[in-house]
């Protein structure tokens, strides 16, 4: 077992499926929702005033608006889940609450193309924070009023501070473990910034006044700021880990004496302290959340500021009618991936998979096969949770963010997540699973992100199609014993260096491929003018360095 104290040990329903969202894009829509629900809590929601500031080389500058990084913000701004039904028109709810707004770009010196940088005000305080999306909605908070911190929305924080500067004698002083046992917390840190002190206190449960008041060693300290967490499965700290990299796992001499699936239960278990019952519940919820998305787009969606329609029913009705080409159950899997395509674009509610942009190669894949195999949905989250573990291996070495690795990172990785999940369902072992997943990787490296007209849909239906039809493909491979040859652990690092040398203009910029084709322009230009932009349009790109605000 690994003993680990590291808050942001991966967790399948955090990190890997999930959240359940609404919105074209988790690392832009959930991830900016938990962002701005952090930073309402610096001002104890008594928020008047927002200043959110991009860097001009990164990746939100060009995206914020049409791929839902205002939206999300904005409802986290206001408190909201990442499922609320009003997500849409948040914009509109933040102006009506009198909440004002502007946007900023300028050279900040930003290492991540995902960093948001806020000042929020309220009546009486303000403060700053920095922070980045990670991919597939999950988040690291870096700074806090020029505290370097680190946090992932996992615990419950409390940050203190001392009204005056201190000493290296005080700080020195601190005993972080006996504070952390007087107040029932699980982590203190020292934060310092210049001769400034704050501690920065983690726990499992919010801290009562009281105890901070008796365990404080500051008698007059600024005003306590708390931070609820924004995680479903909160942190836990030295938790026995089994494995983090797939090499771990495969190595073990009994690698095989169980599916990937008890692998994964084994994993969560221990990480999120849940029970193996208590696992397979929350992933069967998923698997019934997924279904209804599925069956929501077959019945039709309607949504203005899209580039594709409803076309998930004229492809049923072809398939039922027998008008196209025989694909076995790749065709019903084609299908579902549509329909849940659909959904999103149309505000729907969808679950991350391992992200919004690659939301429907996972469930159409493990949805339609199960139908054909006649699967339980119990089974179905089994093979659900054998993806997810193949999830933890590259979320845990690499990234989701197709801001970071280009479409590799989401399609690639949702590729190799179904293929586990289909050998899975056939009954193969954890070996093949890992086998397969590293294959269908292997396949996708290299894979840009270029979202025609800034919208996450062309050529991202295609790509999850690819993905999910590289899955079934690479599973039955595997159940034959094709061999794999590099193992999943290296084509991991292979695509993680392969993105290090891909170009900007491919990493979800809409500044290269077919995002910079004049048909996608037009249809940008088109779009721009409907009035939706995920309910914020309104909200008018500014030039860089230059300031646009809204208020009431």
């Amino acid at each position: 077992m690994l003993h680990l104290s590291d808050p942001m040990t991966v967790s399948i329903f955090n990190d890997v499926i999930g959240p359940v969202m609404r919105g074209p894009s988790s690392s832009h829509c959930a991830a900016a929702l938990r962002i701005g629900r952090l930073a309402r809590d610096l001002v104890g929601g008594d928020l008047q005033h927002v200043l959110i500031q991009f860097d001009e080389s990164g990746s939100l500058p060009a995206t914020h608006t049409s791929q839902g990084s205002d939206m999300g913000l904005f409802g986290g701004l206001l408190g909201w889940e990442a499922h609320d039904e009003r997500l849409p028109n948040s914009r509109q709810h933040l102006i009506d609450n009198g909440i004002a707004f502007e946007f900023e770009y300028g050279d900040y010196g930003d290492a991540h193309p995902n960093t948001y940088r806020l000042t929020v005000c309220g009546e009486q305080e303000s403060h700053t924070l920095i922070a980045i999306s990670t991919g597939g909605g999950m988040i690291e908070v870096t700074s806090i009023d020029d505290f370097d911190v680190s946090m992932d929305g996992g615990f419950d924080e409390t940050l203190v501070r001392l009204k005056e500067p201190a000493s290296d004698d005080t700080i020195q002083t601190l005993d972080c473990e006996l504070l952390a046992k007087e107040l029932l917390a699980d982590h203190v840190h020292v934060r310092t910034s210049d001769q400034n002190v704050m501690l920065q206190i983690q726990s499992s449960q919010r801290l009562e006044p009281s105890t901070l008041q008796r365990a404080l060693p500051w008698d007059s300290p600024e005003p306590i700021v708390r931070l609820a967490p924004v995680l479903p499965i909160r942190s836990r700290p030295n938790a026995d880990i089994p494995f983090q990299d797939c090499n771990t796992l495969t190595s073990q001499a009994d690698v095989d004496s169980k599916p990937l699936w008890k692998w994964a239960v084994e994993y969560e278990m221990q990480r999120g302290g849940l029970t193996e019952r208590e696992v397979l519940d929350r992933m069967i919820e998923i698997v019934q959340i997924a279904r209804t998305s599925i069956e929501s787009g077959l019945n039709g969606t309607e949504y203005a500021d899209r580039v594709l329609g409803y076309q998930s029913g004229g492809f049923r009705d072809k398939l039922q009618s027998g008008q196209l080409l025989d694909a076995g159950a790749l065709n019903q899997i084609v299908l579902y991936t549509t329909a849940m395509m659909e959904v999103k674009s149309s505000m729907g509610v969808i679950i991350a998979a391992p992200t919004a942009g690659a939301c429907a190669a996972l469930p159409a894949t493990c949805l339609a096969m199960g139908e054909t195999l006649s699967l339980s949905d119990e089974e179905i989250a089994k093979a659900f949770l054998a993806a997810g573990l193949i999830g933890v291996f590259i979320a845990t070495a690499w990234s989701f963010a197709a801001e970071v690795g280009g479409c590799q990172a989401e399609g690639g990785s949702a590729a190799a997540m179904s293929a586990a999940a289909l050998v899975t369902m056939a009954g193969g072992t954890t070996t093949q699973a890992t086998g397969a997943a590293s294959m269908a990787l292997q396949n996708m490296l290299g894979l840009i992100c270029d979202p025609v007209a800034n919208r996450v849909e062309v050529p991202c239906l295609g790509k999850n199609v690819i993905a999910a039809s590289n899955a079934i493909s690479c599973a039955n491979m595997c159940l034959a014993g094709f061999d794999p040859v590099i193992p999943l652990d290296e084509t991991i690092d292979a695509a993680r260096r392969v993105s290090e040398r891909m170009p900007r203009e491919h990493r979800c910029t809409a500044l290269g491929g077919l995002a910079t084709t004049p048909t996608s322009l037009q249809i940008e230009k088109r779009l721009q003018q409907c009035g939706s932009g995920c309910g914020c349009s309104a909200a008018q790109p500014v030039a860089l360095n230059a300031k646009a605000t809204v208020s009431t």
